[in-house]
């Protein structure tokens, strides 16, 4: 695929997404690697924007450099937002909000604190990043260490041998205490996210560094 092909393929699947207004989002791309630039009017639509980019064929990286710019109407001030936040993080039962701290800046939120799974930490970024008034969501949120590198290692590699949409055999995993890092190649982003996907479901992994080649 040539840069102006990808480049098209990238801004037809933006207008084609609902949740994404593509009329302010300029799309650039070189060698497999999408610029996005412009603005949205929430940090929602720019994750969704985002995400969608993700799945197009011939992606292999994303500079992403979209501005969240919030219409008068859907500003909120910080302890609003701040407020909100720990609600909505006490409505999910999936997520222990007793152990997770929350600090609000001009719409940025950080999230601070240790849960002892990844499943709870990926679920309370998502909650608040759909709140009106965030620009921005730093999930600082930590994994407490609870298993050995070698018994993480095979528990990561007996999942990538089940996953359906992953070459097991191609990917290598090294285990430093919870620190997991994954290299070798796949074939899309669909199959590095599910790579990444089974190291973090794993106990124990505190952190995933994902070197993963995307090879056509």
């Amino acid at each position: 695929m040539t840069d102006s092909q990808l480049q098209n393929a990238v801004i037809e699947t933006l207008k084609f997404e609902p949740s994404v207004d593509a009329a302010h989002i300029g799309v650039t791309a070189a060698d497999g690697i999408v610029t996005l630039t412009g603005y949205v009017e929430s940090y929602a639509e720019k994750i969704a924007a985002e995400k969608a980019v993700r799945h197009v064929r011939g992606v292999k990286a994303i500079a992403e450099e979209i501005q969240v710019r919030l219409p008068a109407m859907k500003k909120h001030a910080d302890d609003e937002i701040a407020k909100r936040a720990l609600d909505i993080l006490k409505w999910n039962v999936a997520v222990p909000a007793e152990g997770i701290q929350v600090k609000v800046e001009h719409g940025i939120v950080t999230l601070t604190g240790e849960v002892d799974w990844q499943y709870q930490k990926t679920p309370a970024e998502a909650e608040v990043r759909f709140l009106g008034g965030v620009v921005g969501v730093i999930n600082r949120i930590g994994l407490k260490p609870s298993a050995k590198p070698q018994e993480v290692r095979e528990k990561i590699k007996s999942a990538l041998e089940r996953a359906a949409d992953v070459e097991a055999q191609l990917i290598d995993v090294d285990v430093v205490g919870g620190r997991v890092t994954l290299t070798g190649k796949v074939h899309s982003w669909a199959e590095r996210n599910a790579a990444a996907h089974a190291a973090w479901s794993a106990p124990g992994v505190t952190y995933v560094v994902d070197h993963l080649n995307i090879q056509s």
